[in-house]
């Protein structure tokens, strides 16, 4: 088998993991909420920034740049507050994440 099959295999083996791997993520998330106020704030906060890594890897693996990802991001938050969608008109969250998005430094 020449390498470049292989690597093309192996792309997509961690391609499909990845997805089992979201699935889990988001049906954990979607369990400890129904649990109400007793679930470990931690346990929550595991899901989400769980589910944002694997996202930011699985379009890295399916060709997309981060900065391109992030990029996209920023357009839809930037659609959202002119569109005034109903999250932002409920607490301007667009907005204060397109801020902390445009303002993070690592």
């Amino acid at each position: 088998m020449r390498k470049d099959n292989f690597n093309i295999m192996t792309n997509i083996k961690i391609i499909e993991d990845l997805k089992a791997q979201l699935l889990c993520i988001i049906g954990e998330f979607f369990r400890l909420l129904t649990k109400g106020n007793n679930v470990a704030r931690d346990s929550i906060l595991d899901c989400i920034s769980g589910a944002i890594i694997i996202l930011y890897i699985l379009g890295d693996k399916l060709g997309y740049s981060l900065v391109d990802i992030d990029h996209n991001i920023k357009s839809k938050l930037d659609l959202g507050v002119r569109a005034e969608d109903q999250v932002e008109k409920e607490g301007k969250s667009l907005s204060k994440l397109k801020h902390y998005i445009s303002n993070r430094r690592d």
